[in-house]
């Protein structure tokens, strides 16, 4: 990739659907910068003491945004994504179209959707329990939760957006190609 080209990648899909795997897989392959939207609120719980929950992530996240902007989080990734040199940048977990607008206005910004069935995502979703009690879930509570907690409700209206798709149903070696295609498309 030439020195002077930078491509920024915004990853959007609904829980377990392998946004991060992909944002892994682009870090080690392609040394990409990864910047989480979930990071600064998961940080926020931990030095509170509280426990990181998916309920307390969108708790802080709503009060976070009704005080300062709708899209208070969405300006900082990008601050970080502009100021950063990677030629690769992952921004990793849009959940907010206000989140999109600031994004929007990088320069080689581009929405990517990771897409993956409800089944797939549950049996991840429970293996990798990645915020407490999450392996307690039913298939039942997992797909409710995609439709009422607030930082779930409006992930598809933005996938609808987005430009490229990747399919994360049939393993990693598939995904790692549609990535690498996406990255020489781009890069």
């Amino acid at each position: 990739m030439p020195k002077d080209k930078k491509i920024i990648l915004g990853l959007v899909g609904e829980m377990a659907c392998g946004k991060g795997f992909a944002s892994r897989y682009l870090e080690e392959k392609y040394h990409a910068s990864i910047y989480k939207f979930s990071s600064l609120l998961r940080e926020m719980l931990s030095i509170l003491d509280m426990k990181v929950s998916r309920e307390n992530l969108a708790a802080i996240s709503l009060i976070l945004r009704e005080r300062f902007g709708q899209n208070i989080i969405g300006k900082g990734i990008a601050k970080k994504a502009k100021n950063d040199n990677n030629p690769i940048i992952v921004l990793d977990g849009i959940r907010r179209m206000e989140d999109v607008k600031p994004l929007e206005k990088l320069k080689n910004f581009m929405l990517v959707k990771v897409v993956a069935d409800p089944r797939v995502r549950y049996e991840r979703f429970i293996k990798r329990n990645e915020n407490v009690g999450d392996n307690k879930k039913t298939y039942e509570k997992f797909i409710y939760d995609q439709k009422s907690i607030e930082t779930e409700i409006y992930i598809p209206e933005i996938m609808r957006k987005a430009k490229e798709s990747l399919d994360n149903n049939d393993g990693a070696e598939k995904l790692y190609k549609q990535i690498d295609k996406l990255i020489k498309k781009y890069g």
